[in-house]
């Protein structure tokens, strides 16, 4: 499919991974890694297996059908393709994502990680501009009813004010390779830097540096170093 898809003239191909399924098995993520390498793609998203509520996945699970998600076999698969991908010429910048070099970084996803301003298209598109967030009906007959109308077909909108904007630079700008300007942390957040560097989430010497860069253990621990930076 890789091939077909550089046939046809796209100069950068994308392949995503799901880990952390029911019944997986070391062997079978790391076939996975392997089969992916092999394709030769310039970017790869893997992400963890998140049980929705509501879904069929998360009846079995509460029935007792199925096991939940691990978090140290979760731990244990993204440093299996940590390892893998790096030694393939693919390089993090992001904390699910790989690429051979920036020319291959998602320039549409870096946008809501940076936070830039986009426009969505189409129903259940989400929209953000100077910090206000829409998002379309989701039916598609809804969605055409309204344009034919000449209504607009955004279902709802929030602003969003200092302190949620600078929430999400924190939570998003973390995640990055590149890091996160030290100026975005309060007093307290950076009294916490500090503590993490010591305890080996948070690189010491980009942290000297005036970045928040997370090293391998603070990637497999984001959610809980993004809330040591914003204590409340």
């Amino acid at each position: 499919m890789v091939g077909w898809a550089r046939k046809a003239g796209f100069a950068h191909v994308n392949l995503d991974l799901i880990y952390g399924t029911p019944g997986e098995s070391d062997r079978d993520w790391q076939m996975s890694l392997d089969a992916v390498v092999e394709l030769a793609p310039d970017h790869v998203s893997a992400y963890a297996l998140t049980v929705e509520d509501g879904t069929r996945l998360a009846r079995r699970i509460r029935r007792g059908e199925l096991l939940p998600p691990d978090d140290d076999l979760m731990a244990d698969r993204y440093r299996q393709a940590e390892e893998t991908l790096t030694a393939a010429g693919l390089n993090w910048y992001e904390i699910s994502n790989w690429a051979r070099g920036p020319e291959s970084h998602s320039r549409h996803n870096l946008g809501y990680w940076r936070g830039a301003d986009w426009w969505g298209f189409g129903p259940g598109a989400h929209s953000h501009v100077g910090g206000v967030r829409w998002w379309n009906v989701r039916h598609p007959a809804s969605y055409s009813t309204l344009l034919a109308e000449g209504v607009s077909p955004a279902a709802a909108r929030e602003e969003l004010d200092d302190a949620a904007m600078h929430m999400e630079r924190v939570m998003l700008g973390v995640r990055l390779a590149e890091g996160l300007a030290v100026e975005e942390l309060t007093a307290a957040g950076w009294s916490q830097a500090g503590r993490l560097a010591a305890d080996g989430l948070v690189d010491p010497s980009a942290l000297a540096a005036g970045r928040v860069l997370l090293t391998l253990q603070g990637r497999l621990l984001a959610d809980s170093v993004i809330r040591d930076l914003l204590p409340d």
